[in-house]
C-alpha cells in the first residue's frame, strides 16, 4: 500500500544539502542508496515498510535532490556527515544500506553513537583489492564525459558486468553503453538518468576504495547488525557478506533465494527485503523491553 511521501531536507556539516523523502509513521528508518540510482529506486521498499516505520529514502550526495559537485578530496566521513544530519532530523536510529550505501551505513555504525540497529544489503569488499587501474580509467572517462566508456567501466570495476561485457572490445563497450544511456534516457518516470547518476559514482567507488583492505576495523561495531544478500548475486557479494559477518561481533546472515544484487530496488524483489527488516527491527525491540530487564 502506497503511503503519502514528503520531500525535504537538511544541511550536512560541510554545508551539503541533502534532499528527503519521509513516509508512514512509527520508528524511523533511514534507506540509504547504492551507486546508480537515486531516491526513487527503493520506491517499492519504501512504500512495504511505511506500514510499521517512518521511512526516511535519503539522497546521497552528487545525486538527485542532493546536487554536489565531486570533489576529489572527498572522505566517506563526508557520507556519514550527512546520514548524522539526517538521522537528526528524524529521530532515526535504524539504518538500511545497498552496496556502497552499505559500506557508509557500517561505517556509520562504527563512528555514530546513535546508530542502534543496522541492515546491509551486500557490501562490495573485494578479497584481492579493488582494481586500482580500472578506476583510475574509470574516473578518467567520466572527467572527460565519455560516458558510455565509464557506465562499461562501472559495471566491469565493480564486479557486477555480466561476463560477455568483460571480454568486450574497449571500442565495443563504448558504443554498448552509449546505447544503453540513449535508451534508458528515453524512459518515462521520475528517475533520475543513468547519464546524470554516472558522475556521482565517483563518490561510490571512493567509498569503496576508502575501506578497501580494512575490513577489521568494522570488529569494533557492537550493535546488532543484519547482514543480507541473494543466491542469484555474484559470488564474490556472497562471499563478502560472510567475511563481514565473521568480523562483527553481533552480526546475523540471512540469504535471501533467488534475489540478485538488485533485490531491494523496485524491479527486485523488495518485498522480501522488506519482510527481513522488518522482523529484524521488531525481533531487537521485542529483545530490548523483555518483562523484568532493565530499559
Amino acid at each position: 500500500m502506497q503511503t503519502k511521501t514528503k520531500e525535504e531536507s537538511v544541511v550536512s556539516r560541510d554545508g551539503t544539502r541533502i534532499g528527503i523523502v519521509r513516509q508512514g509513521t512509527g520508528p524511523a528508518i533511514v534507506l540509504v542508496q547504492g551507486a546508480m540510482a537515486d531516491v526513487h529506486a527503493y520506491r517499492d521498499l519504501a512504500d512495504d515498510l511505511s506500514e510499521t516505520f517512518t521511512v526516511v529514502r535519503a539522497e546521497r550526495r552528487g545525486r538527485g535532490l542532493s546536487p554536489h559537485p565531486y570533489d576529489p578530496a572527498h572522505d566517506i566521513a563526508r557520507e556519514v556527515d550527512d546520514l548524522d544530519a539526517v538521522m537528526a532530523a528524524t529521530g532515526a536510529r535504524a539504518l538500511f544500506g545497498l552496496s556502497s550505501g552499505a559500506v557508509i551505513v557500517l561505517e556509520a555504525a562504527r563512528t555514530l553513537q546513535h546508530v542502534e540497529h543496522a541492515i546491509v544489503f551486500e557490501p562490495p569488499f573485494y578479497a584481492d583489492g579493488i582494481d586500482r587501474n580500472r578506476l583510475r580509467r574509470l574516473f578518467d572517462d567520466i572527467d572527460r564525459r565519455r560516458f558510455g566508456a565509464a557506465l562499461i567501466g562501472a559495471l566491469t570495476t565493480a564486479g557486477t558486468a555480466p561476463a560477455a561485457i568483460n571480454h568486450l572490445p574497449r571500442w565495443l563497450g563504448r558504443l554498448l553503453g552509449r546505447i544503453v544511456l540513449t535508451v534508458q534516457g528515453l524512459a518515462p518516470g521520475p528517475a533520475t538518468s543513468l547519464r546524470r547518476l554516472l558522475p556521482g559514482v565517483r563518490y561510490d567507488f571512493h567509498d569503496v576504495a576508502q575501506v578497501d583492505g580494512h575490513l577489521d576495523a568494522f570488529a569494533s561495531i557492537t550493535q546488532p547488525v543484519l547482514l543480507l544478500s541473494g543466491t542469484a548475486s555474484p559470488r564474490f557479494l556472497q562471499d563478502a557478506v560472510r567475511a563481514v559477518q565473521r568480523v562483527l561481533p553481533h552480526a546475523s546472515h540471512t540469504e535471501l533465494p533467488g534475489l540478485g544484487h538488485d533485490g531491494p530496488w523496485n524491479g527486485g524483489n523488495p518485498r522480501a527485503v522488506a519482510a527481513e527488516i522488518t522482523t529484524f527491527l521488531r525481533r531487537q525491540r521485542a529483545d530490548h523491553h523483555r518483562p523484568g530487564e532493565a530499559p
